[in-house]
């Protein structure tokens, strides 16, 4: 077992991103341009690519828009050169944070991710001083209720590399991250559809906020998704309802 509220913590930021789809869908045209100039226009050949275009359908991205980004980062159209950059700190009570940019003006991103970091409370840290915390790594999670033995059993033979079956009963398949959409897809079609799937850094060890710090902490994390360059923000941090 693993986990506390597993399942109502996911369903929460799920429902804050589903407040923010004009932004969300900025990040996501940002994410396809900067993956298809990484690897190449082709879904087959670029993982990378292949994940963003499926999240960008999942959220109801035009294809002539995600067509267009594929175009831009290949080169077959003029569009703006971004910088992949990675910060990482603490938040309150030690949380760790890293936070993922797509950037074309490194001084301006850093000066406003620093910025968030001190007015609610963190630290910006150097480079690796947190990541070592987390796993890169796919997430699928189902909700209570699922067969625990033939998802545990159709999700290893997809070559899943870990199941978990959380206290609130969710479960959560985990992945090696350029494996994800292949498990994804297999077990859809054994009939086992998961209600969030990503591609995320995981922490290894969680910290419980409840009360005055579970709002601080929520404070300092929606700093971040007011940056425009911010592409991803992954914590150490569960935040209670």
């Amino acid at each position: 077992m693993a986990g506390h509220s597993k399942w109502a913590n996911i369903q929460h930021r799920k429902g804050r991103q589903d407040a923010k789809k004009g932004k969300i869908a900025t990040r996501l045209i940002k994410e396809i341009t900067v993956a298809a100039k990484m690897g190449g226009s082709s879904l087959d050949g670029n993982p990378r690519l292949r994940l963003a275009v499926d999240k960008a359908y999942d959220n109801n991205l035009a294809k002539d828009t995600i067509e267009r980004a594929i175009k831009r980062g290949a080169g077959e159209m003029d569009g703006v050169n971004y910088e992949e950059i990675r910060y990482e700190g603490y938040g309150i009570n030690g949380a760790a944070i890293i936070v993922d940019c797509l950037t074309d003006n490194r001084q301006r991103t850093v000066s406003e991710v620093r910025h968030a970091f001190s007015k609610y409370g963190g630290n910006l840290g150097t480079d690796g001083s947190v990541a070592f915390l987390f796993k890169h790594c796919g997430t699928l999670l189902f909700a209570p209720g699922t067969d625990e033995n033939k998802l545990m059993e159709a999700a290893l033979e997809a070559g899943a590399e870990d199941v978990l079956t959380n206290d609130d009963g969710s479960i959560e398949v985990v992945t090696g991250p350029y494996d994800f959409v292949t498990v994804k897809e297999t077990l859809a079609k054994a009939g086992f559809k998961s209600e969030i799937g990503e591609v995320t850094m995981k922490a290894q060890n969680e910290v419980v906020f409840t009360g005055d710090d579970a709002v601080k902490m929520q404070k300092l994390l929606d700093a971040f998704d007011t940056i425009d360059d911010v592409q991803d923000v992954y914590t150490s941090a569960v935040i209670e309802e």
